[in-house]
């Protein structure tokens, strides 16, 4: 085809790029930016995100999807942060000991605020009974009646064993006290009997004195079972002057902090509770009074309610909201691991054992947000072991339960606490990517039960008037948050043009913040080195520039290996069965085009096709539909009275890693058909496009990028003005090329031509035209199509005569 046909085709340089006029933006001055903008175009998330937070009903968490860089995490924080400042504070909570159960402490529900006046309370508390118990045994009333109980019990002791002592000395028998205990011996003159003098005294008196001290030994049995029960009730005496003397001091105190809490039943009855064990227990304060003479440890050094024996009258708060706070909490955890999600019980090693109490309690974020908000990062709570598991079972249950990793996986047996669970009312939002949600749907039964709404970001929005000037604004005013420097309107707009090609599409901004930001705040830095005051499009360019050259060496050495014809790429001359391909490789962000060569080779055969990259499992499932999409356009099209004859094979030469995608399936049926025909195809175009059934070229990806790289593959090889690119027709919409594609275009060194079909890309490639079937069935006679025909025919034709000669051979073999 001659220069001037495809002129006429080729898209003129104003259809390639969209520029954005920087004097159409409505601009506000920075000083009328100080109000965070809404996030343009994301209304459904945002309304979501919103019914969420308001909605009173359980089970209505959120999941939050979309891309990275959208304003995910923005929009739920200001959504939240408004919804929460109208919410009540939440109530306290705390855990305090269980006098009954030790190993189950006891949680308590306090109003907002009281958590931290109960704690302050019972230590006030515990440090005045330190002192004042102490000081009421120290007291002469006190050391009076003890001294009455003592002297009481003591002459009780005494008059038994003294009465038993004088009837024995009644008897003649003495009582005598030795490091054995008691012993009884006879008695002559007042003096006790030798045992030598005992023995020369007659046979009967001597049984006489035996059955004496053998029954006074039963009595004095008596007597020593009794001195138990003596100094039982003794102790017992004891107890209940303590008790009573404590009681004293104890009720004051306590009735002092009841005041405090007048209403507040569980403060109350854990008061109560608390009286009765410190009454029973009011030792434990004389035990460290006596440890030291300034109190249980010094002044200087601790309170009375730090030392280790009053930790059961310790309040752990768990959770406290200052009195004059407002507004429901907002909780975000970055490692959401299962003690981070759910508390967990600490452990002291003491003497080669692990001990625990209710101090060591500690809360998690559950505790922490509960009466409001819990945003997570889902992707991190998945990969947490057991943290998901756990998440789910407080959502379901309507409470907190703290269960240690190592109790789940059994890999500790030690002592351990069963604390009362946290009631929980919490909306947890969940942020995270769509194939991450798609998976939860799909596998976990109980994430749509848990959460039944989700917030879908858009990755653009529509570009008209309207949304033109509101996506400037919220440009400026995110830059304005991370940039000290001003940013001009050309600049302005030249952030947007990167934003429409991110979108990939002309008509469309990307609403990938994250990235377009990061590119203000590098010009910024450019902006700064060269001495300027504000942020220019220049800066932005470079910005652009720069950020191209860190991720292109991959690129720049697939162009090397070009221009050395290490990988063989024509861009000139004309060839049978062979064309330029397009493809895009991405490494993490960055993308580039890059050409290779596609050949095709025909022969007569039965009808295959093959895919050589299937063959040997370097092509990928879409690459390989798109191949036998080409079979089956070939077949529907050509010879249709006639068995499809043809042995065919497919190539991407010097392609050493895998194929996927549809997008070459239009080249490939280029090659075919060319090899069909026998029509060279003009090695100055590279082709990309996916193709149907009925020879429509479809639109593709990545088409900025496809023709990029062979313009770049054009400038190694030098520019002739013949080169170009055919695209879908429907792809031209998407067009964001670079501004030095453009001007190339403009000055007609570099060609792009969109094609619908299949039959008008073969005519601009071979220069012949394509050819449509006649009323007689025929198609045109030099045409492209009838060419093929022909070929095809005369496969079948020679595939028929090959088919007698071989019955010939088979029946004269029979003879």
């Amino acid at each position: 085809m001659t220069r001037a046909v495809f002129e006429n085709s080729a898209l003129s340089a104003d259809k390639l790029r969209r520029t954005i006029d920087p004097n159409s933006l409505q601009l506000s001055p920075r000083s009328d930016l100080s109000e965070p903008m809404v996030l343009v175009g994301q209304e459904r998330g945002t309304d979501a995100i919103k019914l969420a937070s308001a909605v009173e009903h359980r089970d209505f968490n959120l999941f939050v999807l979309g891309p990275a860089g959208t304003g995910r995490h923005q929009a739920v924080r200001d959504v939240l942060a408004k919804e929460a400042a109208t919410r009540p504070v939440p109530d306290d909570w705390a855990y305090v000991n269980n006098f009954e159960e030790p190993h189950k402490p006891k949680s308590l529900r306090l109003p907002p605020g009281t958590g931290t006046k109960l704690r302050r309370a019972m230590q006030a508390m515990v440090d005045d009974l330190a002192n004042d118990i102490p000081a009421l045994f120290e007291s002469d009333e006190y050391q009076t009646q003890r001294r009455a109980i003592e002297q009481e019990f003591g002459e009780l002791h005494e008059s038994e064993m003294a009465d038993f002592i004088e009837r024995a000395r009644s008897e003649e028998i003495a009582v005598l006290r030795s490091p054995m205990g008691f012993v009884l011996t006879a008695m002559q003159d007042g003096a006790p009997v030798k045992p030598q003098e005992f023995n020369q005294l007659p046979e009967q008196q001597q049984e006489e004195i035996n059955e004496k001290i053998e029954r006074l030994q039963e009595d004095l049995a008596k007597v020593l079972r009794n001195a138990p029960n003596l100094e039982k009730q003794h102790r017992h005496r004891v107890e209940e002057l303590n008790a009573d003397m404590a009681e004293r001091v104890v009720s004051s105190t306590i009735d002092e902090v009841e005041a405090l809490f007048p209403n507040e039943r569980p403060i109350l009855d854990y008061l109560a509770a608390v009286r009765e064990d410190v009454i029973a227990n009011a030792e434990l304060f004389l035990m460290s009074s006596e440890k030291n003479d300034d109190g249980p440890f010094p002044a200087e050094v601790s309170k009375h309610h730090l030392h280790p024996n009053f930790s059961r009258y310790s309040v752990n708060i768990m959770v406290s909201h200052p009195p004059k706070s407002s507004g429901a909490p907002i909780e975000k955890v970055d490692l959401p691991t299962l003690d981070q999600l759910t508390g967990r019980i600490e452990h002291l090693s003491q003497m080669g054992a692990l001990i625990t109490n209710f101090t060591m309690i500690k809360p998690g974020a559950l505790h922490r947000a509960n009466g409001g908000y819990l945003v997570l990062d889902a992707r991190s709570v998945l990969s947490e072991p057991l943290a998901w598991d756990a998440l789910k079972r407080c959502l379901r249950d309507q409470q907190v339960t703290i269960t240690s990793l190592a109790e789940r996986l059994s890999l500790a047996s030690t002592t351990s606490l069963e604390p009362d669970p946290v009631p929980l009312n919490v909306r947890v939002v969940l942020i995270g990517d769509r194939l991450l949600y798609t998976l939860l749907v799909m596998l976990d039964p109980d994430f749509g039960e848990l959460f039944k709404l989700q917030a879908d970001f858009e990755d653009a929005i529509e570009i008209n008037e309207s949304s033109m000037n509101l996506f400037a604004r919220l440009i400026v005013a995110r830059a304005t948050t991370d940039v000290s420097r001003e940013l001009l309107p050309p600049a302005v707009a030249r952030v947007m043009e990167e934003a429409i090609r991110d979108a990939d599409d002309a008509k469309k901004f990307s609403l990938r913040l994250d990235g377009l930001i990061d590119l203000i705040r590098e010009a910024d830095h450019y902006a700064g080195r060269a001495g300027r005051d504000a942020i220019s499009r220049a800066d932005i360019e470079c910005a652009v520039n720069e950020k191209e050259k860190r991720a292109s060496r991959i690129k720049e050495k697939m162009r090397e290996a070009v221009a050395r014809d290490i990988m063989l790429v024509e861009i000139s001359g004309n060839q049978i069965g062979q064309v330029n391909g397009l493809s895009v490789i991405g490494l993490g962000g960055y993308r580039f085009g890059s050409a290779s060569r596609i050949t095709a080779s025909v022969r007569l055969g039965s009808g295959k096709l093959i895919d050589i990259e299937r063959e040997v499992e370097l092509g990928g499932p879409l690459h390989s539909k798109g191949v036998m999409i080409l079979s089956g356009y070939l077949t529907s099209t050509y010879a249709l009275d006639v068995p499809f004859s043809l042995h065919a094979s497919l190539v991407f030469e010097q392609s050493y890693a895998g194929v996927e995608g549809d997008s070459a399936s239009s080249a490939e049926l280029y090659a075919l058909l060319s090899a069909l025909s026998g029509l060279a195809i003009n090695q100055g175009f590279a082709v990309t496009g996916s193709v149907n059934q009925s020879g429509g070229v479809q639109a593709i990806g990545g088409v900025n990028e496809k023709i990029e790289g062979f313009f770049e593959t054009c400038q190694l090889k030098g520019l002739t003005g013949e080169q170009g690119v055919l695209i879908p027709e429907s792809n031209v919409q998407h067009l964001m090329l670079r501004e030095d594609v453009v001007d190339a275009v403009r000055d007609g060194r570099f060609r792009i031509i969109p094609v619908a079909s299949i039959n008008d890309g073969v005519s601009i490639l071979t220069g012949a035209p394509a050819g449509t079937r006649g009323k007689d069935g025929a198609f045109p006679e030099g045409s492209v199509n009838a060419r093929v025909e022909e070929r095809l025919l005369e496969f079948a034709r020679k595939r028929r005569d090959f088919a007698k000669v071989d019955r010939g051979v088979e029946q004269e073999s029979a003879k």
